[in-house]
């Protein structure tokens, strides 16, 4: 079972939001989830408040102050209402579309250091091309 998941690159200013496996097929080195080793139990303490049981409640009653423990996932994501912009990746063989939180030029940035192929990424506007990581480093080099 394939789901969406959050994916976030070290030292990147970007988090993909799409089926891992997908993303992968991209890029030379894989991303993991950002659900993966990173769910943690923590804890805080709850502010006194009313309470309404229900709406229009004419008599609130009073929660105490107490301590209060709840899960933190830096990888949920709301899978209805999918975070940031579209972005498609094209490498003429298979397309695929994604969303992505952050900047244009640093997700461009991040495919241009680590695309597995020449591919073309479709956002707003003309499509970047973008060469395979490998062959723009050999590109450059005898320039």
């Amino acid at each position: 079972l394939m789901t969406k998941q959050k994916h976030t690159p070290a030292d990147s200013n970007i988090s993909i939001i799409g089926e891992t496996k997908n993303i992968n097929y991209f890029l030379k080195t894989a991303l993991t989830p950002d659900s993966v080793g990173g769910v943690t139990n923590d804890a805080t303490t709850r502010k006194e408040s009313k309470v309404r049981r229900y709406v229009g409640d004419p008599t609130p009653y009073t929660r105490p102050q107490g301590p209060m423990r709840f899960m933190k996932d830096p990888g949920r994501i709301d899978l209805q209402t999918l975070p940031g912009s579209s972005f498609i990746l094209d490498d003429g063989v298979e397309k695929r579309q994604f969303t992505f939180t952050g900047a244009v030029m640093d997700l461009h940035a991040f495919l241009v250091g680590d695309a597995k192929m020449d591919l073309k990424l479709y956002t707003t506007g003309a499509p970047y091309v973008i060469a395979a990581a490998s062959s723009q480093a050999a590109e450059t080099k005898t320039r």
